[in-house]
């Protein structure tokens, strides 16, 4: 099964990408969507959409898995993120495969165990479960990666999760 994991933004979109199969992993890719503050939030929007949607027909994905925002703080920002989170669905929703959701306290559960991981166990867990050199950057990287391994432990409750 292929997924790709996505930690939504609107300055920095974290993906990557994983074959799982036989309760293996493969990393396929992954990696950052930036935007600038000099764009214009639509301009933002607009390059975050065109690349996720490159993005998500280039690697074909069985299933496509989004962190759940999660903010108890800046109001501002979290109306922004949440309209680049919008976009980000709506390109995997037209590609027509099953999207899920996952909160920040699933991913951590599925990763390492603990739903109240740090962030640093959560990015070495990460590295150590798909095999890699380094923990990856930028954060959001490791962060959709890890969403992306959620997925596959969960994907036996996927309807559970899919986004309504």
């Amino acid at each position: 099964m292929r997924i790709i994991g996505i930690d939504p933004g609107y300055a920095i979109v974290g993906y990557g990408i994983i074959d799982y199969e036989n309760n293996k992993f493969k990393v396929i890719d992954y990696g950052a969507v930036t935007t600038t503050p000099k764009n214009t939030m639509p301009e933002r929007l607009n390059l975050v959409f065109e690349a996720l949607t490159h993005i998500f027909s280039k690697y074909n994905p069985d299933a496509i898995a989004f962190e759940e925002l999660f903010f108890n703080q800046n109001v501002k920002t979290a109306i922004s993120v949440g309209q680049a989170r919008g976009v980000s669905v709506l390109a995997a929703q037209r590609l027509g495969v099953d999207v899920f959701e996952y909160t920040p306290l699933q991913v951590k559960q599925a990763v390492v165990g603990y739903g109240r991981a740090e962030k640093k166990q959560v990015q070495q867990m990460v590295k150590v479960l798909l095999n890699l050199k380094e923990v990856p950057k930028p954060d959001d990287t490791a962060d959709a990666l890890a969403v992306a391994i959620c997925h596959s432990h969960s994907s036996h409750m996927a309807k559970m999760f899919r986004i309504k």
